[in-house]
């Protein structure tokens, strides 16, 4: 049996029965990670639980919405702890115009999502040539290439 001895523990879930705070009205947090890999941009939401066909992944203009729902259990039985939440879980990410939101891949695997979204062809960085006259330019080669993009490196 489980034995509850955190008595702060059972006064948060009074006040969230009796302020109506946790309820199904407010969307849950839904914990992410997120890096750059190459030229994608890769974001994972941990969401045990939720069954795939309750997600729902939205993007408008630079705005990526991601929902799901865990429904709670229904049933004659006895609540012995209640510590995941229960309900809509609603994320946004505000991403930048360097990415190419209409190839946005997603999977769905052991409660984590992971999305995968291009760097857009834009925003990637590509050789300018330099065209030049070659009789009023000193040096041997035809032409110069300068590489578009950022070059600065951290330093520390």
């Amino acid at each position: 049996m489980l034995m509850r001895t955190d008595p702060f523990r059972d006064f948060d879930r009074l006040a969230q029965q009796l302020l109506g705070t946790g309820s199904t009205s407010r969307p849950a947090i839904m914990p992410m990670d997120a890096w750059r890999e190459g030229d994608t941009f890769v974001v994972e939401f941990d969401l045990p639980g939720v069954a795939p066909d309750t997600l729902d992944i939205d993007v408008e203009r630079n705005v990526l919405t991601v929902r799901a729902e865990r429904p709670a259990r229904n049933g004659d039985w006895e609540l012995l702890a209640a510590e995941r939440p229960k309900g809509l879980f609603s994320r946004q990410l505000v991403l930048g115009d360097n990415l190419d939101l209409d190839r946005v891949e997603a999977a769905y695997d052991a409660g984590v999502l992971r999305l995968r979204i291009p760097v857009a062809e834009r925003a990637r960085p590509r050789k300018i040539e330099v065209q030049h006259r070659g009789a009023e330019m000193s040096g041997s080669a035809d032409s110069a290439q300068i590489e578009a993009g950022s070059s600065t490196e951290a330093t520390g």
